[in-house]
């Protein structure tokens, strides 16, 4: 099959599985995320943790990968990375972020804005302790974002560390850790027929969430 413009016109899908009402949306966007994810595990769906991370550089050009999310409470939406990489970079330079989970699935999708804090160093510390001893080593192994000659520069280093760590503690570097996303807008997403989807915003204003209805 030849991909093309006129293949990719017509690739679309009608969704119908689910509504969206406003009165069955907690008046806590945070909580009513929590009870989505539920429905997302519920259902089994492949990692429903992965989410899309948008940043930006310092004139604005936009940035985008997949992460996964570590915890979420009132205060917002954690991650953790290498503090050097690109991301890293770009947050320190411009500390706010966008989040965006999709679950196909469900036909669900939820978008998230606001601005990024580094986690402390005792929360990440204990996360990195907690992780499977090979991605520890990897963690320190990789020189994420920079130019590397080859696979086997990767791997020979993962295999020196590893030989050197056997047995003992990996601390975490100083160059890995924590960030946590405090929202100031969230919004539901839920796929309708004719693309008359429901979208259920909340915006953060002088301490509360005020909630709203959005056109698709």
């Amino acid at each position: 099959m030849q991909v093309n413009n006129e293949f990719l016109q017509n690739l679309r899908q009608d969704y119908k599985s689910a509504t969206l009402d406003e009165s069955e949306v907690d008046d806590n966007p945070i909580n009513q995320f929590k009870k989505w994810f539920d429905h997302a595990i519920e259902a089994q769906l492949y990692e429903p943790n992965v989410m899309t991370l948008a940043t930006a550089d310092k004139v604005g050009r936009p940035d985008a990968r997949i992460v996964l999310l570590k915890g979420v409470d009132d205060d917002g939406f954690r991650f953790f990375t290498n503090y050097l990489s690109a991301k890293g970079k770009e947050l320190k330079r411009n500390p706010y972020a966008a989040l965006v989970f999709f679950w196909p699935e469900l036909e669900r999708q939820v978008r998230i804005e606001g601005t990024v804090e580094k986690l402390d160093k005792e929360t990440s510390e204990a996360y990195f302790d907690s992780r499977p001893v090979a991605s520890q080593i990897g963690a320190i192994a990789s020189p994420q974002s920079q130019v590397i000659p080859n696979r086997a520069f990767l791997e020979e280093k993962f295999e020196e560390l590893q030989s050197s760590a056997k047995d003992k503690k990996i601390a975490k570097p100083a160059h890995w850790g924590g960030y946590i996303v405090k929202p100031t807008r969230i919004e539901f997403w839920q796929g309708r027929r004719s693309r008359l989807h429901d979208r259920i915003n909340f915006e953060l204003s002088k301490g509360s969430w005020v909630k709203s209805r959005l056109a698709p």
